[in-house]
């Protein structure tokens, strides 16, 4: 249940900070400081695509795909309408 959380909360991070700045490098170290927090508990993809991707190649159990799936684009979601919401 916590990989879930992870990859939601990590989700929604990357996609605010992503739409609140267009630099290249906090994007990069927005996703690495992420990588390193959540690595205990999930493997960090924050990205159904890369969710995808590793289920293909046999790295994620195919039970794992949907929940995470679901759990990123909603992160995703609500970092949006956050940032929506709160930009200064």
């Amino acid at each position: 249940m916590y990989n879930y959380l992870a990859e939601f909360v990590g989700a929604l991070i990357l996609a605010y900070v992503l739409l609140a700045t267009t630099n290249p490098v906090a994007i990069g170290l927005t996703y690495t400081v992420l990588i390193l927090l959540f690595s205990s508990v999930t493997n960090g993809y924050f990205n159904p695509a890369l969710t995808i991707l590793m289920a293909s190649i046999n790295e994620l159990p195919l039970s794992n795909v949907i929940p995470y799936s679901l759990s990123q684009i909603m992160g995703a979601l609500t970092g949006v309408e956050i940032y929506k919401r709160f930009k200064f």
